[in-house]
């Protein structure tokens, strides 16, 4: 099975299955000497764990995070880190009943026509749970990213179903479920997420990314554009049907006269190329919109067929995220330092001696990163 690797210099291979007895991952490239323990870990895996609120899977996993290899006497050493996290309250009998029947909207049909093996514990491969060893080894990135340039990468939910969370203020995104930005909001997305578990349904999000002290000049056209990369791992993470970079999709009513980015002696004017132009990074934020679908796991009766093409009709039990998205911005924050941690080290490698006499100009919102 390829496609289980992401980066070249900093690259992250993601094993294991929901329901087996550990996942896990190992990154290769991390430069040595760096300072690294599971406590520099074990927080952003404890904001993405199952079982944190009564509005998402109530699978309880410890999410407990063991370096194997790659550290010595608390430094990296430059070599292979191996991460493990053992599962420990997997239910496989939850999908007995769907064994031979195949989720409308998931995985389960594409895997089986694609491999003729069908793991449908969880979802086996496919499932979400396959995410906490990519926010896993982006901690790591995000420690080394954050000691060289102090970058800052953040995110939050900004619509969950047919409400949007307009106000943005940083520091309500963990005081709540649902990473949300909105204090405001946040009784009506319970009483909505209450009201969509009683009637066994699920429904979709918006999540919004931001990475702030980037360094100018990540990015390797004509193929490996860092917002190509960006694209690619977000559309990676289970259940993202869309993404935007900077304005993204408003840009279609935009003009050329007010969409180009002005520049000036003091900074850029604004940012609606989103912190990349022509495939590299400016210096300005990077901001990155997901959409993300529906949860294809639901009580609800839905029109199927099994294995063997006859109808069938598919309900699932067990313990469900019905909103995949409420857990997702520590992933889209894990999948953002991957590829930045990837193109910074790319970066140096290539770049490392370039010096341009133009002096690195911010934007709104950022602060000054020096070059590589």
């Amino acid at each position: 099975m390829a496609g289980n690797t992401l980066g070249h210099l900093f690259s992250v291979t993601n094993f294991g299955e929901s329901h087996g007895p550990a996942i896990g991952c190992v990154i290769d490239g991390c430069p040595p000497g760096m300072a690294l323990d599971a406590a520099d870990i074990q927080p952003d895996l404890d904001r993405r764990r199952p079982g944190t609120s009564r509005h998402v899977t109530q699978r309880q996993e410890a999410d407990q995070v063991e370096i194997l290899s790659g550290v010595f006497e608390g430094k990296t050493t430059g070599t292979p880190i191996a991460l493990l996290i053992r599962n420990t309250d997997a239910r496989s009998k939850d999908y007995a009943n769907i064994a031979q029947i195949f989720r409308p909207g998931h995985a389960d049909y594409t895997y089986w026509q694609k491999y003729g093996v069908r793991d449908p514990r969880g979802g086996g491969r496919s499932s979400a749970r396959l995410t906490a060893p990519t926010v896993a080894a982006a901690a790591i990135a995000r420690k080394w990213l954050g000691q060289q340039f102090g970058t800052v990468v953040r995110a939050c939910m900004t619509q969950l179903g047919p409400i949007v969370m307009p106000r943005l203020d940083w520091s309500q995104v963990h005081q709540n479920p649902f990473f949300s930005a909105d204090a405001t909001i946040v009784s009506k997305l319970e009483d909505y997420m209450d009201e969509l578990r009683r009637a066994g349904d699920s429904v979709g999000a918006r999540i919004y990314v931001e990475a702030l002290n980037v360094p100018v000049g990540l990015g390797e056209p004509l193929y490996d554009k860092l917002d190509a990369d960006i694209a690619k791992a977000m559309m990676g993470l289970n259940a993202v049907k869309g993404v935007e970079i900077g304005a993204g999709f408003a840009s279609v009513e935009h003009l050329g006269s007010t969409h180009g980015d002005e520049l000036t002696p003091t900074g850029f004017r604004n940012n609606n190329a989103g912190g990349v132009l022509g495939g590299i990074s400016t210096g300005q934020p990077i901001t990155v919109s997901l959409a993300i679908k529906p949860t294809s796991s639901i009580r609800t009766p839905r029109e199927s067929i099994d294995t063997e093409g006859a109808s069938a009709t598919v309900e699932t039990f067990g313990r469900h995220d019905p909103c995949v998205g409420i857990r997702a911005a520590p992933i889209a924050e894990a999948l953002l330092l991957l590829v930045l941690m990837d193109h910074a080290l790319r970066q140096r490698a290539q770049n490392a001696d370039v010096r341009p006499p133009t002096p690195v100009i911010s934007g709104p919102g950022s602060g000054r990163p020096d070059p590589l």
